[in-house]
Formats: C-alpha cells, structure tokens, sequence
C-alpha cells in the first residue's frame, strides 16, 4: 500500500512538472536579423574591408546605440588598410558604452591596443573578459594568445 502512494506521488509530481514545462512561453525571439548587419558579416567574411566599413558606417548612423556596428564598423576599419586607430578606439570605446559586457568589443579593443604597443590596456581588457567569462571564452583566449605572441616578440634581448 505504501509503495503504491509513493508511485502516485511521483506520477503527479513528474506529470505536474511536465505539464508546468509544456506551459512556459518560449522566449522570444531578440530582434530579427538585420540585412545590413548580415552584409557587412559577409562582405568581413571575405576580406572586402572597404565594403564592410561603408556598410558599417551607414548602420551606425541608422542605429547609434548598436554595439555590435560599432564593434564591427571599428573591427573593419582596424583591418582594412591605412587604419585611422583614434576611429577604432572611438568605436570599440562606444561599443563598450553601449553594452560593457560586449565580449568581442573587449577582444578586439586589446588587439588594437598591442598594433599601437600598449600592452597595459590590452590586458586590462584580458582582465576585463576573464571577469565576463567565468569558465572561459574563445574572446579571452584569442586575446590571451595575442598578448602572449605581441610581448614574445618584443621580449628585450
């Protein structure tokens, strides 16, 4: 008789659970994709940097408070040729404005950093992402592994 009120309970315990899983909304979507914004990934994607920054830079002036354009407007004008670095750090600073805890932002920021030889503020962002990444991230690694080569190579001899 016990086991038979134990296995009752659990049934409404497991079909209570069941049903409480089936009647909790879906969260959701966050926003539809932007076309432009999937444009400027492509056009990054095959190394068309001018493409991406004019893109990019329409998208910034569409949308201002979008972290991730002006990650990305500023990551294309860091790769692309002649850099102007007071447009990259303009752009990755206001990227972090925006949204502080932008991982990539933090990444990439550091990477600029080590192109203009400041190794100290590229590992306060190294800092900055192993605060946001508690059990690690590939931005963290990525920034940990060009801070390592940057300060190898400039290692005094």
């Amino acid at each position: 008789m016990r086991t038979a009120k134990i296995h009752a309970l659990i049934l409404a315990l497991f079909t209570a659970g069941t049903v409480w899983v089936m009647d909790t909304p879906k969260p959701e979507p966050k926003e539809p994709k932007d076309p432009a914004m999937e444009q400027a990934r492509a056009a990054i994607g095959k190394q068309d940097w001018a493409g991406a920054q004019k893109i990019l830079r329409d998208a910034v002036a569409r949308n201002p408070q979008d972290a991730d354009a002006h990650n990305l407007y500023a990551y294309s004008i860091r790769k692309g040729a002649n850099p102007s670095m007071d447009l990259v750090f303009r752009h990755y600073n206001e990227a972090l404005r925006i949204d502080p805890k932008h991982r990539a932002a933090h990444e990439y920021l550091g990477e600029a950093y080590l192109m203009t030889g400041n190794v100290p503020k590229a590992k306060e962002h190294l800092a900055q992402l192993d605060n946001l990444c508690t059990f690690g991230c590939e931005e963290y690694t990525k920034l940990k592994k060009e801070v390592a080569v940057y300060e190898q190579q400039h290692a005094k001899k």
